[in-house]
């Protein structure tokens, strides 16, 4: 017995379309779709994680409003993109990893839950969590040199719109996302590029597999706590069945409530993360990486605890928006990327 027959048969009352496996899937059509959609939704929400990073940077405490406005007086609209082409190209066979892995896993380690004898929440919520963590662990190859790239042309004008309030940025000057490849692969080699790596894992993984499980159960929760006041009876009058946009709003409900919980949890690792990808310490007047602990202390040294959770509000926005869309374009793209029935197993 299969997690979607599973689903099936527990949805006896109100009729939650199944989900769909990865044997459903039109592969060609779910990764063409996914590159366009999810490259949208990249652009959407980029200018508030180029906030996110700078304020996690930033040795003091700025508001989101007073960077904002520095940024704009001194860069221009064109300094909430910094980066963006870089985070574009790299997002695409990102997402390709990801959705693979996170589809693959959850198929088969629902299947061998369910014949274990989970419940069907049970399952789902091992299932999801299994795969938001595999799924998170294959992107990380190819995002953490993505992040580092991004992440130093991000913070580049800093230092002329803040009045040198980020030292420690590399001193290198980056023209595009290559020149900067070119000389972060020059001074640390190809090591500099996976600077952060077993952090960005560290924060990544647990962070996905709390989301995914996070999101799964929100997800059971709200349909069975509210799911009859947003059904109509079918056309026979025996099942009720929810429209389009109740389907949307408890996904995207759901991905909100996880994002709050994934958010906090992971705050602290995302801010060492991004440190140690970004800043340089000085020594002897050379520069070279920070080290993990180094950055836990300049952190507590700065503002104390408190200062793990800099960037904390467009993050959570972040984490939201972008859980909200994304996860109600997941689901959009794998209806729409469905085989017709004939085409799979039952």
């Amino acid at each position: 017995m299969s997690l979607r027959a599973a689903e099936k048969d527990s949805a006896s009352e109100i009729h939650i379309p199944a989900d769909i496996d990865w044997h459903m899937l039109d592969k060609s059509k779910f990764f063409f779709l996914g590159a366009a959609l999810f490259s949208g939704v990249s652009a959407a929400l980029y200018p508030i994680v180029v906030l996110k990073t700078r304020q996690q940077v930033s040795p003091t405490q700025i508001s989101c409003l007073k960077m904002s406005c520095a940024m704009m007086r001194h860069e221009g609209p064109r300094g909430f993109y910094r980066g963006f082409g870089t985070s574009l190209m790299g997002t695409i066979p990102a997402r390709a990893l990801y959705m693979t892995a996170l589809e693959v896993t959850k198929s088969n380690v629902g299947t061998v839950t369910v014949r274990l004898g989970f419940s069907d929440t049970t399952a789902m919520a091992i299932a999801n969590a299994a795969a938001g963590l595999s799924s998170a662990m294959a992107a990380q190859l190819v995002w953490t040199p993505i992040d580092v790239v991004s992440q130093r042309l991000m913070v580049q004008g800093c230092s002329t719109s803040s009045k040198n309030i980020l030292p420690n940025v590399s001193s290198y000057k980056y023209s595009n996302g290559l020149d900067a490849f070119r000389k972060i692969v020059h001074a640390d080699g190809l090591r500099g590029l996976y600077r952060g790596f077993g952090i960005s894992t560290l924060t990544y993984a647990p962070s996905n597999a709390v989301w995914w499980a996070s999101y799964s159960v929100a997800h059971r929760l709200i349909w069975g706590g509210f799911g009859c006041y947003m059904c109509k009876k079918d056309e026979s009058g025996s099942a009720n069945r929810p429209d389009c946009r109740a389907m949307l709003a408890v996904q995207g409900l759901s991905a909100a409530m996880a994002s709050g919980v994934s958010a906090l949890i992971t705050m602290p690792l995302d801010t060492v993360k991004t440190r140690l990808q970004v800043l340089d310490a000085e020594e002897n007047g050379q520069r070279r990486p920070l080290t993990i602990m180094q950055t836990v202390r300049n952190l507590v040294r700065e503002g104390g605890f408190a200062a793990c959770y800099r960037g904390l509000g467009p993050r959570w926005a972040s984490m939201s928006m972008s859980a909200t869309t994304m996860v109600t374009t997941y689901e959009f793209l794998k209806r729409m990327s469905t085989k017709s029935q004939g085409s799979y197993p039952s």
